[in-house]
């Protein structure tokens, strides 16, 4: 676990360094980092599942609440059922291609406040992603 979290970090801390913002296949492959890091964690997730969370169809139950909430940890977007702007600001810059910052960064403006008030972690990424569905026009998740 500490090593595949070592490879991501290096991976984000790598990537400014390459150019401004990554290309949409350094994108995904960080997300596929992410990914297999969190779906061995909750079985009852499969690829399926996965993959209609990657395009936008978040299940309301609370193994996908759960892994929801470890890959937007991994992202450093969330902590503790916390939403963390400035982290998520920063992943944008890194990970994402330039066509996609705008509608990112205006999302976040947006749903910065989706998870207040909510105690459980995962429903908070839960709601704090299902803001971000709604809000950024080329919505992307790992």
């Amino acid at each position: 676990m500490q090593y595949l979290q070592l490879i991501v970090g290096s991976l984000l801390v790598s990537l400014p360094f390459c150019r401004p913002g990554a290309t949409e296949d350094q994108m995904w492959a960080a997300g596929k980092l992410m990914r297999d890091v969190c779906l061995p964690k909750f079985p009852k997730i499969t690829t399926e599942i996965a993959d209609g969370i990657q395009k936008g169809v978040l299940p309301d139950d609370k193994d996908a609440k759960c892994y929801i909430n470890c890959i937007m940890e991994m992202m450093q977007t969330m902590k503790k059922g916390k939403f963390l702007v400035e982290s998520t600001l920063k992943q944008v810059e890194l990970l994402m291609p330039e066509s996609y910052k705008d509608s990112y960064r205006k999302g976040i403006s947006d749903c910065k406040d989706a998870a207040v008030g909510i105690k459980n972690n995962c429903d908070a990424a839960h709601a704090q992603l299902s803001c971000f569905r709604s809000k950024i026009e080329i919505f992307v998740f790992p």
